[in-house]
């Protein structure tokens, strides 16, 4: 059964930088094999699509986030990350990992003005 696990969320001012990661974990399961994906829900908001890398290691963005935010992958550590630069209030949401239909449990970024 496939896991997928969150962290490096925290608190930071508007302008900073954060990592995301996301750890996967399953008997069988590889990310270098699977698309890839990271969410994120603000308060009161619908969850919203943030990023996405593919098996070939395209990636794709929102424009809300294009050219700050980059996706990336280390096969041999079976983890996803999202590195965020130049953060924004309105970056402000539980983030998600997410591949197929398993969800991690997310992890909170905020960030002040």
């Amino acid at each position: 059964q496939v896991q997928l696990v969150e962290s490096g969320g925290g608190s930071v001012q508007a302008g900073g930088s954060l990592r995301l990661s996301c750890a996967a974990s399953g008997s069988i399961f590889s990310i270098n094999i699977n698309t890839m994906n990271w969410y994120r829900q603000a308060p009161g908001k619908l969850r919203e699509w943030v990023a996405t890398i593919t098996v070939g290691g395209s990636t794709d963005y929102a424009d809300s986030v294009n050219g700050r935010f980059t996706i990336s992958r280390d096969n041999a550590k079976n983890t996803m990350y999202l590195e965020m630069n130049s953060l924004k209030p309105e970056d402000t949401a539980v983030y998600y990992c997410n591949t197929n239909l398993v969800w991690g449990k997310g992890t909170l970024v905020t960030v002040s003005s």
